[in-house]
């Protein structure tokens, strides 16, 4: 039941399973609806098969159908089980064979149940300004919605583009403006905002906006409904905004509207890693 539950034997091309989910539910973490990893990781690496063409050193055959591993390095105490770590590495190498590469190799941990804890407490010695941090920026470009101004149309919803707010590898600890475009952001009043991740859009930078983008290019993450402060305006009042974001130490995605009226601020917080596998 384990086995197949969670490292169930599957195609390259499969996708994890996706249901409905209910209006209301309490709050937590963003689980994955799949409990099969190996679903997750064939997804992961077929995406990334779009991702690679800036990067010298990986030459995969024209045939190539998903990005192909060559080592696997191991990290969490459950995958001490032998069970789970042969049949993880066999699905992997399974479809490795398949498209005519070579096997994986198996990388040697140092502690399967500590890594992750000496992990946490190394950042925490790097923060104070010991040791060597390693920097990776964002493991995705991220994007918000913006709802085009359109007249109403009869059974058709605006057009929504996507704007480019934080690009793919984007630091920690580093903000950016947009001052050039004005937006116009609602408050007092509840409204939605959408956020979209991308894998493979790695060339995108903070501005651009795409009107079309296949399901391959971008994910919609999960939206945030909001009700911003009216700070001495009408309910419902459109005020036009520049924007500013930041990537904090946290990983949280810092969006800002800036009034370009007064010194007014509105701010909106997004996880950028729960949206990462």
């Amino acid at each position: 039941v384990l086995l197949q539950g969670f490292l169930p034997e599957v195609a390259s091309n499969e996708q994890p399973v996706s249901r409905a989910r209910t209006g209301l539910r309490t709050s937590g973490l963003p689980y994955a609806q799949d409990a099969g990893i190996t679903r997750h990781l064939a997804s992961f690496l077929t995406r990334q098969l779009n991702a690679i063409d800036d990067l010298n050193d990986i030459n995969l055959p024209e045939h190539a159908t998903f990005i192909h591993p060559t080592a696997v390095l191991f990290n969490g105490g459950v995958l001490k089980a032998t069970r789970f770590a042969d049949r993880l590495m066999d699905v992997i190498n399974s479809w490795l064979r398949n498209e005519q590469a070579d096997d994986a190799r198996l990388l040697t941990g140092l502690d399967l149940d500590l890594a992750v804890a000496r992990g946490a407490s190394y950042y925490g010695y790097v923060r104070k300004g010991k040791g060597v941090r390693i920097k990776g920026g964002t493991a995705a470009s991220y994007y918000v919605g913006v709802e085009s101004a359109m007249p109403a149309v009869p059974g058709m919803p605006p057009e929504i583009q996507a704007l480019c707010i934080a690009p793919f590898g984007m630091e920690e600890g580093t903000d950016v403006e947009l001052p050039n475009d004005e937006f116009g952001v609602i408050v007092g009043e509840p409204v939605r905002f959408r956020f979209f991740g991308s894998k493979t859009r790695r060339e995108d930078s903070v501005g651009t906006r795409l009107d079309y983008w296949s399901d391959d290019e971008l994910e919609e993450l999960d939206e945030i409904e909001i009700t911003l402060p009216e700070e001495n305006r009408k309910a419902g009042e459109v005020i036009p905004v520049h924007l500013s974001v930041a990537v904090t130490e946290t990983g949280t995605l810092a969006l800002q509207a800036i009034s370009n009226q007064d010194d007014n601020r509105w701010k909106i917080e997004f996880d950028v890693r729960s949206g990462e596998e």
